[in-house]
């Protein structure tokens, strides 16, 4: 057991019996003896007091919610691993939301791009862009599958032509050279095909 403030402590068993009766100072009990505990495991984790202090309390209301019908065996062991996984949940999505703004692109720089072979929007109407839309299916499919991957990867998923290099073994040059030419045949195509650009 661990000390808690003012002098107070409960075994694991007596606080677990608290929450069996939803009794609130359950919590208050746990957030004393093993605050400084969980933080720790949280900030060991995820090194920012903000995030650690968010883990830490949905920790307690994860808890709140586990018990009942859960009746662990040792309370210390079970709040950690709640804690230890919540911190883990947080530092994948924080690091993968970083990820993923390296990894993306301005809409403006791809409808930049994309302008000198499709319609503006507000020129366009609805059964004209069900036409396009049909179009452009067509189009990616007669495609080779390297070209049709690189172009939904640029213009559907905001790729950076730098993903897109490293991930398909080619240098940021072909990605471009590539999507440069894909876009002239499709522009090509469309015009054919008595799409208005």
């Amino acid at each position: 057991m661990i000390a808690a403030k003012g002098g107070m402590i409960l075994s694991d068993e007596k606080i677990i019996e608290l929450f069996w009766r939803r009794d609130e100072n359950a919590l208050k009990m746990t957030a004393e003896q093993y605050g400084r505990y969980c933080t720790s495991i949280s900030m060991g984790i995820l090194h920012d007091s903000w995030d650690a202090e968010e883990c830490v309390n949905d920790a307690y209301l994860r808890l709140w919610n586990s018990i009942p019908p859960a009746r662990p065996p040792a309370l210390r062991a079970f709040l950690g691993r709640i804690v230890r996984n919540l911190s883990l949940d947080r530092y994948r999505r924080n690091h993968r939301a970083r990820r993923d703004r390296d990894q993306e692109v301005s809409l403006e720089e791809l409808m930049d791009e994309l302008g000198d072979c499709l319609p503006a929007d507000d020129e366009t109407s609805c059964t004209e862009l069900d036409a396009l839309h049909e179009h452009l299916s067509d189009y990616l499919e007669q495609e080779t599958p390297l070209n049709r991957k690189l172009f939904v990867g640029r213009y559907w998923y905001n790729y950076s032509l730098s993903v897109l290099a490293s991930y398909y073994g080619l240098t940021e040059g072909a990605v471009d050279i590539r999507l440069r030419r894909t876009r002239a045949r499709l522009r090509a195509y469309l015009e054919e095909r008595g799409i208005g650009l």
